[in-house]
C-alpha cells in the first residue's frame, strides 16, 4: 500500500505539476499554488490521474476507473488509469483532452484543449502514442496509433499525426506532414503557432510556378506575349515577431 516513499513522490510530482502551470500558462502567472490547484481542470485531472494509477498498479478494482471517471466528469479531461505520465505534465484549458490505455508521456509535455492520444483498431496490446519529453501537441490535434513523437517535437492545432514524428520536427496538417522550423531544433515549449511552416502551401506554390513556366514557354512557341501572370498569395500571411522567440 502507500507508504511514505510513495506519498514523498507523489507530493514531488504534484509540485512540479503545479511549477508547470506557472512556466507555461501566463494566466498562471500570479496565481498562488493552492489556486491552481482549485482552479485550474488540466492540473487536477492529472493529479487525479496520477492517484488512480498508482491504485491501478496495485491492482485495486473498480476504484481506480470510478476516479477516472468522476475527474472527467469534473475537468472534461478523459486519462485512462493505466495511462503513463511523468512529471512537469501540463494539460492548459483540458476541455476534450483524451488519453488512452497504453500511452506514454515523458517529461515536460504540454498538452491543449481537444488533444486525442487514441487508438486505431481493435488490436490489443500497445495501441496509443509515446510521447518523448519537451513534446508540445497544439489543440484540437489528433495522434493516433502505437507511434512515437520524438523529444521537442511540435504537432500543430488539429493535425492529424499517424506516423512517427522524428525529434525537434514541427507536423502540421492532415494527415501530418513533418517539417522543420527554420532547420533549428526547437527546446519545449514552444507555443508559438503562428509562423508554422504550411508544406501544402508551399507544393501549391511550386505547382503555380510551374505551370507558370509552362505557360510563359507556350506563349513564346506560339509568338505571343502573356498578358497576365496569376499571383498565389498566401491565405494568412505571418506578421510580427514570433511569440515564442523563434
Amino acid at each position: 500500500m502507500f507508504g511514505l516513499g510513495t506519498l514523498s513522490r507523489v507530493v514531488g510530482e504534484v509540485r512540479r505539476d503545479v511549477a508547470a502551470a506557472h512556466a507555461r500558462d501566463p494566466a498562471a502567472r500570479g496565481a498562488g499554488s493552492g489556486e491552481i490547484l482549485t482552479s485550474w481542470p488540466g492540473v487536477q485531472a492529472v493529479l487525479a490521474h496520477r492517484v488512480a494509477h498508482g491504485l491501478h498498479a496495485m491492482g485495486v478494482p473498480l476504484l481506480p476507473r470510478t476516479l477516472s471517471m468522476v475527474s472527467r466528469t469534473w475537468t472534461g479531461i478523459e486519462i485512462h488509469p493505466a495511462a503513463t505520465i511523468g512529471q512537469g505534465f501540463f494539460i492548459d484549458h483540458g476541455a476534450g483532452v483524451v488519453i488512452g490505455e497504453t500511452a506514454e508521456i515523458g517529461n515536460d509535455v504540454t498538452l491543449y484543449q481537444g488533444v486525442t492520444l487514441g487508438g486505431t483498431g481493435f488490436q490489443t496490446g500497445k495501441r496509443h502514442p509515446t510521447l518523448e519529453d519537451n513534446v508540445t501537441v497544439g489543440a484540437g490535434a489528433k495522434l493516433l496509433g502505437a507511434i512515437t513523437v520524438g523529444h521537442g517535437a511540435k504537432v500543430g492545432a488539429n493535425s492529424v499525426v499517424i506516423n512517427d514524428v522524428p525529434p525537434n520536427t514541427t507536423v502540421v496538417g492532415n494527415p501530418g506532414h513533418p517539417v522543420r522550423v527554420e532547420g533549428k531544433p526547437v527546446e519545449g515549449p514552444d507555443t508559438d503557432w503562428i509562423h508554422l511552416p504550411d508544406p501544402i502551401a508551399d507544393a501549391i506554390t511550386r505547382l503555380s510556378a510551374r505551370i507558370a513556366e509552362l505557360e510563359g514557354e507556350v506563349s513564346r512557341l506560339a509568338g505571343s506575349e502573356r498578358e497576365h501572370v496569376a499571383e498565389v498569395r498566401p491565405l494568412r500571411p505571418a506578421q510580427g515577431p514570433s511569440p515564442a522567440g523563434g
